[in-house]
C-alpha cells in the first residue's frame, strides 16, 4: 500500500505585501491636487467673490446639499482651447463645478458656475460638464440644480460655446415634464444664456447680485438711447413683479438656498413618483370654524385669500409660487394631510380676483407643472370675470386667456373646486370648473354661480322694462333681487348636478382631505398624440 503524499495548492495565494512607495507617492499627490481644485485660483479670488457679496461654487453647494453627501464628477476636467493666451490659463474644474449629492436624503444633480474661473463664463469643456450631469440627472430621474454665476459665453473660444448652450437648451427641453428643473440665479446671466432659466420650472434670484437680461444697459443705451442699471432691467425685483421670469426673490444667499430645499421637499424626484409624504401633527379631520369670519358674505367685500389657505393646509405652512407677480391669482403649494397639493385661488385683494393675461398666464404655468409632477389641485373660486379694457383685448386676453383653460382641461391629476362666493361667466368655467373635469365641486352656502352679476344682468336682460318704468331705480332694484333669488341663490348649480355637494365653510379641510384621499388611485389618459398645440 502506496502512502499519497499532501502537496501545496497549485495556485497558493501570493504573499501579501506593502504598497509599493510609489503607489502612496501617487496617492499623496492625489490628496495634493483634489485640494488645490477644491481651493480653486486663490485666496485673493475668493475674496474678491465675498467683497461682490456672493459665495463660491463650492460654498453654495455645501448649503444646498445634506452634509458630507456632495460626489463630484470631473473635477480634473479642462478645456483645450488656444489663442487669446487660453494655451497658458488652463484651470482645474473650467469654471463649473458638477456632481450629486443628497437633500433630505433623496438624490440630486447640481451644477454651480465658478465665477473665479474666466468669470464663469461658458466654453466646450465647461459646456461638456454640464451636458454630463443633466444626462446623468434625466437618467436616474432625479432634480437637477444650476447654480448661476456666470458672464455668458467664453468669447475665446467662439462658437464652441456657442454650441454649448445649444446642448443645455435641448437638454432644458428634454428633461421638461420629466425631472424637476431648478435654475438659481447668484450672478449675471446675459445674453443666450437666459433661455436655459426660462426652460426650467422654477426660477431664484437673490436681490443686489443677480441680474438676467438678453441685451444689457450698453446695449439698450446705444441702440434706444435709454440709461438704465443692471438691476434696474433685469434685477430680482424686476423679474419677481414685472416679467414674470423669476419664481422666488430673497435678500441674500442663505435664504434663498434654504427655500430651494424646502421645494425639493414637496416635489417628487421624477414624474413616474408622487411626492414624498411628511408627518404632521394637524388632524385630517380638523374644521375650521374661523372661515367662517375670514370670508365676508357679501360679494363685493375683500378679505385676504392667503388666510384663507393658511387655515386649510397642514400647520398653516405654504409656498407661494410668484407671489409678487399677478397678485390678483395665488399659486400654492402646501400639504393636506401630510400630501403635496397646488393649490390655485383667487385674491379678492388684488383687483377683485379677477382674471386678466399676467394671471391667467402664471396659473396655467403653475397648473401643468403640477401635472407633469403629479401634485393634485386644488382650485378656490371667488372670481367676477376676465378683466375688460382695451389694453387686455389688444394684448390678446382671448389668446393668453386660452392657456389656463387648455391647462385645466390637459390636466389628468386629482381635481377638486371649492366655490366660496363668486363664480362668474368664462372666468368660472376656466377655472376648473365640473363641465372642463373637475373630479369633484364643492361650494360654499354663499356662492353665486352665475353668467354675470346680477345687477349687469338684469341691465341687459330687463332693459327696456326699466328704461319704460316711472321710477327707473326701483324697478332696477326689484328685477336684480328677483333675478338673484331665481338664477343665483346658492342651490340653483346644485340642484343641476354642476355641484356635488353645498358645505359648511367649516369642514372644507375635511372634505378636500377625504375627496384627495379617494382620488389618489386616480388614473386618467389622455388620446394617443404626440403633443398638443396650446395657445401660446
Amino acid at each position: 500500500m502506496t502512502t499519497m503524499e499532501t502537496s501545496a495548492p497549485a495556485f497558493a495565494p501570493a504573499p501579501t505585501t506593502p504598497p509599493e512607495p510609489a503607489v502612496r507617492q501617487r496617492v499623496a499627490e492625489l490628496g495634493a491636487l483634489r485640494a488645490r481644485v477644491h481651493a480653486g485660483p486663490g485666496e485673493k479670488a475668493t475674496e474678491a467673490q465675498h467683497a461682490r457679496g456672493k459665495l463660491t461654487a463650492r460654498e453654495r453647494i455645501d448649503l444646498l446639499l445634506d452634509p458630507g453627501t456632495f460626489h463630484e464628477v470631473e473635477p480634473f476636467r479642462r478645456h483645450r482651447a488656444t489663442g487669446f493666451g487660453l494655451e497658458s490659463k488652463r484651470p482645474y474644474t473650467d469654471g463649473v463645478v458638477t456632481g450629486w449629492g443628497e437633500v433630505e436624503g433623496r438624490t440630486v444633480f447640481v451644477y454651480a458656475h465658478d465665477f473665479r474661473i474666466f468669470g464663469g463664463a461658458l466654453g466646450e469643456a465647461h459646456a461638456e460638464k454640464i451636458h454630463k450631469i443633466m444626462d446623468m440627472a434625466l437618467a436616474a430621474g432625479a432634480p437637477l440644480v444650476s447654480l448661476n454665476d456666470g458672464a455668458g459665453a467664453r468669447i475665446q473660444e467662439g462658437v464652441s460655446a456657442l454650441a454649448g448652450y445649444g446642448g443645455i437648451f435641448r437638454r432644458n427641453t428634454r428633461a421638461s415634464g420629466v425631472i424637476p428643473q431648478i435654475s438659481v440665479m447668484l450672478g449675471p446671466c446675459a445674453g443666450g444664456a437666459a433661455y436655459s432659466p426660462a426652460l426650467t420650472d422654477f426660477v431664484f434670484m437673490v436681490r443686489g447680485t443677480s441680474q438676467m437680461f438678453i441685451t444689457g444697459p450698453d446695449v439698450v443705451k446705444a441702440v434706444t438711447g435709454e440709461e438704465i442699471t443692471q438691476n434696474g432691467l433685469g434685477g430680482a425685483d424686476v423679474h419677481s413683479e414685472t416679467s414674470g421670469v423669476c419664481h422666488f426673490a430673497y435678500d441674500d444667499e442663505e435664504s434663498c438656498l434654504t427655500e430651494v430645499r424646502y421645494l425639493l421637499s414637496l416635489l417628487p424626484q421624477n414624474n413616474r413618483e408622487r411626492p414624498p409624504w411628511a408627518a404632521t401633527g394637524d388632524l385630517a379631520d380638523r374644521r375650521s370654524p374661523a372661515l367662517l369670519d375670514l370670508v365676508p358674505a357679501e360679494g363685493s367685500r375683500p378679505y385676504d385669500m392667503r388666510e384663507v389657505i393658511s387655515e386649510l393646509v397642514d400647520d398653516g405652512e405654504l409656498l407661494e409660487v410668484h407671489e409678487r407677480w399677478a397678485p390678483n391669482v395665488l399659486c400654492v403649494l402646501a400639504r393636506l394631510a401630510g400630501e403635496t397639493v397646488g393649490i390655485v385661488a383667487n385674491q379678492p385683494l388684488a383687483l377683485a380676483g379677477v382674471l386678466d393675461i399676467k394671471a391667467s398666464e402664471k396659473a396655467a404655468r403653475f397648473v401643468q407643472m403640477c401635472d407633469a409632477f403629479n401634485i393634485p389641485l386644488v382650485t378656490l373660486l371667488d372670481v367676477p370675470g376676465f378683466l375688460p379694457g382695451v389694453g387686455q383685448e389688444h394684448d390678446g386676453i382671448i389668446r393668453r386667456g386660452a392657456k389656463l383653460l387648455y391647462a385645466y382641461c390637459d390636466a389628468t391629476v386629482p381635481r377638486i373646486s371649492v366655490i366660496l362666493r363668486k363664480a362668474y361667466g368664462g372666468a368660472y368655467i376656466v377655472m376648473n370648473s365640473q363641465s372642463i373635469g373637475a373630479d369633484l365641486t364643492f361650494a360654499w352656502p354663499t356662492n353665486e354661480i352665475a353668467v354675470m352679476g346680477a345687477e349687469g344682468a338684469a341691465n341687459v336682460i330687463f332693459r327696456r322694462q326699466i328704461a319704460e318704468a316711472e321710477d327707473p331705480e326701483t324697478t332696477r332694484a326689484r328685477l336684480v333681487k328677483e333675478y338673484r333669488a331665481k338664477l343665483m341663490q346658492p342651490y340653483y348649480a346644485a340642484e343641476r348636478g354642476l355641484v356635488d355637494d353645498v358645505i359648511d365653510p367649516a369642514g372644507t379641510r375635511q372634505a378636500l382631505v377625504s375627496a384627495l384621499a379617494m382620488l389618489r388611485t386616480k388614473h386618467a389618459e389622455l388620446p394617443p398624440r404626440k403633443h398638443g398645440n396650446p395657445p401660446l
